[in-house]
């Protein structure tokens, strides 16, 4: 069924097209376009994802090389890096914004009895953020210090696949508790958060909302002990204890009662101090959650390393977040190519057999043989996993 076909042909078999053509529509992509359509530029920069191009040059210079097998690609438009540059920065962003969300809805689908680490029934996300260091002088719009730009890429994670719920995409001065206003709370679930994060009226929300927080509590943090449960010592727990608020503003913006747990990491010979409104759950359970936060790190350090979303093509806000937006919905790509194909390699594995075999015309779950995977995976051994 695959013969004459390129492997980077297949793998656009795993989007929905019609879902993309809808947020073509749902924003005028293609209004008075005569070629290099919205399906044309995501092709081109899906490639440019895919086998980490440095520049709009070595896009054209790539895939010009390949012109004879565009076709069978997908592309029916001319390769320039002008028209790939201004494609970037006049075609709206919102349009593969719009088209993540419809692969994160997939993936969290396929994803949703993948177990992370801990045997819990609720939804558990991390919350954190990224900073994206920027030239000011090319990019003035993006301020962050007096002599330095950059975006903030602000993620929700569902733990359950390591799947990106909701991305907000900010100029540096952002503070990243500020994300919280405008973050939909599901009723039930758990949501795990840093100390940069502890915004007591924000909290009160998702409390009020009828979901838990997890976060640490500040060193200056003033409360009254109401009571104390019988603490695990021998498993790190310090103090488990019931406490309200009583600084003048905290008191008044959570009324309520939190849960304060002291635990001790032998690991890091580190004390810790978390705070949650979930009173049911085990205490240690709610120390190794906090642990499980680290994977929306491993998150952002594992696009980094493998996309590219660190140098842009294009300097305009519209051309960021449009190179952001494919980076992200790639990840996406290769996360449900994973679980449709039931590969057992690691994502970095299968990025670097696609980059390699993109222009080949060979089944798809074939370049993933196992003679491949071993080759790949010795060279592997160090980089970073989000899948088991």
């Amino acid at each position: 069924m695959n013969t004459g076909r390129t492997v980077f042909s297949q793998l656009m078999d795993f989007i929905p097209t019609y879902e993309f053509r809808k947020c073509v529509n749902r924003y005028g992509g293609n209004y008075k376009v005569k070629s290099f359509s919205c399906w044309d530029q995501y092709l081109c920069m899906s490639f440019a994802q895919l086998t980490y191009r440095e520049s709009l040059r070595d896009i054209e210079a790539c895939m010009r090389v390949g012109e004879s097998k565009l076709y069978h690609m997908g592309l029916r438009g001319r390769i320039s890096r002008n028209t790939i540059a201004h494609a970037n920065e006049t075609r709206d962003w919102r349009i593969y914004a719009d088209f993540a969300q419809v692969l994160i809805e997939k993936a969290r689908k396929m994803y949703a009895g993948h177990a992370f680490g801990l045997e819990l029934e609720q939804t558990v996300y991390a919350l954190d953020s990224t900073t994206i260091d920027l030239c000011l002088a090319v990019f003035p719009w993006a301020k962050f210090r007096r002599r330095k730009g950059a975006i903030k890429l602000h993620t929700l994670m569902d733990l359950r696949g390591n799947i990106p719920v909701i991305i907000s995409i900010t100029h540096g001065k952002t503070h990243d508790v500020s994300v919280l206003d405008g973050l939909p709370i599901e009723i039930g679930a758990i949501y795990i958060m840093d100390r940069a994060y502890t915004d007591f009226a924000r909290l009160n929300r998702i409390h009020e909302s009828m979901a838990f927080f997890l976060t640490r509590a500040k060193s200056n943090l003033a409360f009254k002990r109401i009571c104390s449960r019988l603490a695990d010592k021998s498993a790190g727990i310090l103090s488990d204890q019931t406490i309200t608020l009583t600084g003048p503003n905290s008191s008044r913006f959570y009324p309520g009662r939190l849960r304060r747990i002291r635990y001790y990491d032998v690991v890091s010979q580190n004390t810790f101090v978390f705070l949650t409104n979930n009173f049911v759950l085990d205490s240690l359970v709610i120390t190794q959650l906090y642990k499980y936060r680290w994977k929306v790190e491993l998150f952002f350090k594992w696009i980094k390393q493998h996309l590219r979303i660190k140098a842009f093509y294009g300097t305009t806000p519209n051309a960021v977040k449009t190179q952001i937006w494919i980076a992200i919905s790639i990840y996406l790509i290769v996360a449900i190519l994973k679980k449709t194909l039931n590969l057992d390699q690691s994502l970095y594995t299968i990025l670097q057999v696609l980059s390699v075999s993109l222009f080949e015309k060979t089944p798809i779950l074939k370049a993933f043989s196992p003679a491949i995977r071993i080759a790949s995976d010795s060279h592997s051994s160090n980089q970073l996993i989000l899948f088991d």
